[in-house]
């Protein structure tokens, strides 16, 4: 087994968890929701051989800190994004790779419009963005997407956390019907079990979707701002099968990136890099040799 790292860094007024495994060329690995720095393991098993793998958790997630108790709006991409940039100012880190998914796909985007000369080149699995606009609400995906805005109630994380019983039948749901491939997660769901039912951890990941709504509403209504394009060298890699960022949602990406290549992962759905992690790995070595170490 790789040898993973761990630290904390005081990072706009809490606490950043880093796990770190390997050497060589930095790549910061960023997770989503529902997940935490553990997501990244099956890829750096694979990777901690070719690069110095960082895998931060965001502010209210995994063994982070949250400046923020409770309920808040101020979880967002841009506050997440200074986030991270704060943690390479911290660990003295002047350009990295970046690899991200979910919540991750719209903090890269940030990074590439306000920050991409932190970027050596950024790497998505899926990559929902502005041009998703109303198919968010579409009759077929409506249905889909029910847990944004349950997330943004206050009566949630009690609901959710009120037992061991009800955060497993919860996120045990989310994650596999979320997943192709239905077993991927169902060595480790009582770690995330454990994870979620850390105190403050609910709310913390919570509040992402109420700092989100915002933007959400008005991207669904067409009245948000096109984002300039992002330049930084960028590849996505979609899972075919994800029920809730769909794979044809990639046709919009030349729009919002200049430097693009796109695949898909067949065999995938939301998380293709827990769901097929050889193919994960494989994709973010070739794409990252000879980026990475410039």
């Amino acid at each position: 087994m790789t040898e993973i790292r761990h630290s904390f860094h005081e990072t706009n007024g809490f606490r950043t968890h880093l796990a770190e495994a390997g050497d060589g060329p930095p790549l910061l690995l960023l997770h989503g929701w529902p997940e935490f720095w553990a997501t990244w393991e099956p890829v750096i098993e694979r990777l901690a051989g070719d690069f110095r793998l960082l895998a931060p958790d965001f502010r209210g997630f995994g063994e982070s800190g949250n400046p923020d108790a409770g309920r808040s709006d101020r979880a967002g991409a841009d506050v997440l994004a200074d986030d991270i940039v704060a943690l390479l100012d911290t660990l003295g880190l002047e350009r990295v790779g970046f690899v991200g998914h979910d919540v991750a796909a719209y903090v890269l985007q940030r990074i590439g419009v306000r920050h991409p000369e932190r970027a050596k080149g950024l790497f998505f699995f899926n990559c929902p963005t502005h041009g998703v606009g109303a198919r968010w609400r579409e009759p077929g995906h409506i249905n889909e997407i029910w847990y944004q805005t349950f997330h943004q109630m206050p009566f949630a994380p009690a609901l959710v956390g009120a037992s061991r019983d009800t955060c497993r039948a919860y996120f045990g749901h989310m994650i596999r019907h979320w997943c192709h491939r239905k077993d991927a997660f169902d060595d480790v769901l009582e770690r995330w079990v454990d994870n979620f039912l850390r105190p403050g951890n609910l709310q913390g990941g919570f509040n992402w979707y109420v700092s989100a709504n915002e933007g959400r509403l008005a991207t669904m209504a067409g009245t948000a701002p096109k984002p300039p394009v992002i330049s930084v060298p960028t590849r996505v890699l979609w899972g075919r099968h994800d029920p809730v960022l769909r794979s044809e949602w990639a046709d919009m990406l030349p729009d919002y990136f200049s430097d693009l290549e796109v695949g898909f992962a067949e065999g995938s759905g939301h998380f293709v890099h827990y769901e097929e992690p050889d193919l994960a790995a494989a994709e973010i070595r070739r794409f990252f040799a000879g980026r990475a170490r410039a």
